[in-house]
């Protein structure tokens, strides 16, 4: 009979055995990056979670046919791909309002709509034990998050108008999500521009310092010849006046964050909507990663739709947030797709550190359900795009009201299995990382 260390010890394979997968190439090219990802994911089962969405489409591949909501159009549904409680954040739409909502559309794919909600599911039972809540009160929790997601579904599924279900913004918003809208309306481009730039010989350019790194004329020239392969992706809307085209300064970044470790990156000083320098505009040029979860999606429709990752992370951003970044566009650089998006001022994630009040606690995760739901309805047949030919929520709001209590339970019963598992994988991953057993590193 296998032992708790003999368990530990196979799971501890598993786990190596799904990063090599994920996370090989880049982390041969850049380890010194990966050290730094993988210590930040030490710090916590959360942090754990948040950078092994790899390890959680692993687990759960065997189950795409299975449970009473996935038919053919639920399995078939625009995703998110690494939801969890602190991929929600504000952003300047391009109609020019402060809004709250999910963020980050890095893994964005086609697939079960239930394999964000229960990645979701997890981390609030993450969340919830970091906050010494008891496993009945996170029960509560992923109740009432399936509870706003079903009503909100329900909701856009029999024709509710759009002024009756208004996003989260500065006049609708209430509680953290407005104190974070206010937060970001009190930033300015200036306040971002001088923590980036100097002004030198009368003109905006890069700080030489602040981790930037200097290029040489050949690859500058590539970035350029790439930036002009972005501009033809970008929608008529989105530039101003002609000036805005014009490239002023270009840098190189290395991504160091838990989902961008060891990818290349750019960032671009673009003239702004008038010769005035504080109107200036930073956009970043990053190579798109594979996400995670079209490992195990096979449907050739969804594979051969794409371009290539920087094409996919783009589409999948513009289907699923109304109104997106009018700077979101891609290119190629040596043959590898590039999501090119603005760095905004504007941009403040969903802070869960001074949220400790049960009921305030409540309140967020009910707006996370609302939230989710107007994603998946948004990338639909309505959305401009025939990757998904059919209205989602109705679908999926047909699927739930077939087993309404079986709906929420499922959430429930995965949450507390699944976050149980993260927090034991967790204490592994550090095991391994920290006796030097993790391949390459």
């Amino acid at each position: 009979m296998a032992t708790e260390h003999d368990r530990a010890t196979q799971r501890g394979e598993e786990i190596l055995a799904v990063f090599d997968t994920a996370f090989g190439e880049l982390l041969a090219a850049d380890p010194a990056a990966f050290r730094v990802k993988f210590r930040k994911m030490a710090a916590s089962a959360f942090a754990f979670y948040r950078g092994t969405a790899c390890l959680f489409y692993s687990d759960l591949e065997h189950e795409r046919d299975a449970g009473p909501y996935l038919d053919d159009r639920t399995s078939r549904v625009w995703i998110h791909g690494d939801l969890h409680a602190e991929n929600f954040g504000t952003y300047m739409d391009a109609n020019g309002r402060l809004v709250f909502n999910v963020n980050d559309f890095d893994e964005a794919y086609v697939g079960p709509f239930t394999w964000d909600l229960k990645r979701l599911a997890a981390s609030l039972a993450l969340l919830g034990y970091t906050k010494a809540l008891s496993d009945e009160k996170i029960s509560e929790l992923v109740r009432i998050y399936a509870a706003a997601y079903r009503e909100r579904i329900h909701a856009l599924a029999t024709g509710a108008k759009e002024d009756e279900l208004p996003p989260f913004t500065l006049d609708t918003a209430e509680g953290p999500l407005l104190a974070a809208l206010r937060e970001a309306r009190s930033m300015t481009r200036f306040g971002l521009l001088a923590s980036m730039t100097e002004i030198r010989d009368f003109e905006r350019r890069f700080l030489a310092d602040g981790g930037a790194i200097e290029l040489d004329a050949a690859t500058r020239y590539k970035i350029l010849a790439a930036f002009d392969g972005y501009l033809e992706t970008l929608p008529d809307t989105s530039l101003a006046r002609p000036d805005s085209y014009r490239v002023k300064d270009v840098v190189g970044r290395r991504g160091v964050g838990i989902g961008s470790a060891g990818l290349p990156s750019y960032n671009i000083l673009l003239e702004g909507n008038s010769d005035a320098l504080e109107n200036d505009v930073v956009i970043y040029m990053k190579q798109a990663q594979t996400p995670a979860v079209s490992r195990h999606i096979t449907d050739p429709a969804v594979r051969g739709y794409f371009q290539h990752e920087g094409h996919r992370t783009v589409i999948s951003q513009r289907a699923l947030q109304a109104h997106a970044d009018p700077w979101l566009g891609w290119t190629e650089l040596s043959g590898a797709g590039q999501l090119v998006a603005e760095i905004s001022p504007y941009a403040v994630d969903l802070d869960w550190s001074d949220i400790d009040d049960p009921a305030e606690i409540a309140t967020v995760v009910a707006d996370l359900g609302r939230a989710t739901a107007a994603m998946h309805a948004a990338a639909d047949d309505q959305s401009g795009h025939s990757l998904v030919p059919f209205s989602t929520e109705r679908a999926i709001d047909a699927v739930i009201a077939a087993d309404e209590e079986g709906f929420a339970e499922l959430l429930v019963d995965f949450a507390h299995t699944y976050g149980a598992r993260a927090r034991a994988d967790h204490q592994i991953f550090v095991d391994l990382f920290r006796n030097g057993r993790i391949p390459g590193l």
